[in-house]
């Protein structure tokens, strides 16, 4: 099995939503497109597949993945362009089971956790890491954060720390903060009456002393739906609607953790290991890019499971045309039913 078989072979298995690694060979088997232009000639055994997944694969994928990156920033739209360049940073735990020692969290209990950069301008992911569940969050924001970059993150990451860190090497942040965070005020902007902005200011986070920032950052506070949302950043270039816009964005994130565990199927576990739960991850990103860039080169459109579905049908009907058949879906369902007793119905 070369590398470009198990590509394509972890592509269908999270475009065709299949559950396990075992209906995946099934297929890979007895289907006749899968069969033709997926798997080897010979076919896959179960072995070989299972070893090839948690052995093999996991540098060339990572260059796919940054190459079909590179790509798909260059096709895709830059929505946002106003507020620079957004990465909303998040983890998402995995389910694990107790065999996957290497994956802990809490007694009784197994996760892993992927550690994600999203570009909020182009929708798509750009970055991953991947840890057990307990494994930090806040130390791969660097990591994951490019000169010039605004990372956007939710409270979990607040860290006045990470906030000098993240200055000094260039990189910028919209991170929301506790509201009961100690603020020892530089000096106040001012700030339009009647809006969503109740303050802004620069200001030094934390207690002198003890856990104090020592380079200034600006504190933005937001009332959305009567709910009060406090932000630390330090974009001195753009106004507080515009810092509570970016951080608004933050949301599709969350979207897409969602859009990618529901149709993509990326948590069905086909691996056990460290190694191989990044290739079956990774195999999942690499298929996010290539909707993006087929939703968008198509149908002008972002990805949707509409247009994944859609794809799907012209691929077996394009299967069918290949390998000089009407219908093989068709036939097997006709077939079947042909070898059926079914009661009278009265």
């Amino acid at each position: 099995m070369t590398f470009e078989n198990q590509l394509k072979a972890l592509i269908l298995f999270h475009l065709e939503e299949h559950e396990s690694g075992r209906h995946l060979l099934q297929v890979l088997e007895e289907d006749v497109y899968a069969r033709g232009k997926i798997a080897p000639e010979k076919g896959i055994r179960k072995s070989a597949f299972f070893e090839a997944l948690n052995t093999r694969g996991l540098e060339q994928l990572l260059y796919v993945f940054n190459q079909l990156y590179v790509q798909a920033s260059r096709i895709l739209p830059k929505e946002h362009a106003d507020l620079g360049d957004l990465v909303a940073i998040d983890g998402s735990l995995i389910d694990a089971v107790l065999s996957m020692h290497w994956a802990d969290y809490r007694r009784g209990s197994k996760k892993a956790k992927a550690h994600v950069g999203f570009d909020l301008n182009r929708s798509i992911p750009r970055k991953v890491f991947l840890t057990d569940g307990k494994g930090n969050e806040r130390s791969f924001v660097s990591s994951i954060l490019e000169p010039g970059q605004t990372g956007i993150m939710d409270r979990g990451y607040q860290s006045h720390k990470n906030f000098d860190l993240l200055q000094e090497e260039g990189k910028n942040f919209v991170c929301r903060i506790k509201g009961n965070t100690k603020k020892t005020v530089i000096r106040t902007n001012d700030i339009k009456p009647g809006g969503a902005i109740f303050y802004d200011a620069v200001c030094l986070l934390g207690t002198p002393a003890v856990n104090q920032t020592e380079k200034e950052v600006r504190v933005v506070g937001c009332r959305i739906d009567k709910k009060e949302y406090w932000m630390a950043t330090n974009r001195h270039d753009l106004t507080a609607e515009q810092i509570a816009q970016a951080y608004r964005l933050r949301w599709n994130i969350e979207i897409f953790f969602g859009w990618w565990k529901k149709h993509l199927k990326v948590y069905h576990l086909i691996a056990r290991s460290k190694y191989g739960l990044m290739v079956q991850i990774l195999a999942g990103l690499i298929t996010y890019l290539l909707l993006a860039i087929f939703c968008h080169e198509q149908h002008n459109e972002k990805v949707s499971i509409k247009r994944v579905r859609e794809l799907l049908i012209k691929i077996k009907n394009e299967a069918s045309i290949l390998f000089g058949r009407d219908d093989p879906y068709q036939n097997a369902i006709e077939d079947y039913l042909r070898h059926q007793r079914f009661p009278a119905i009265t």
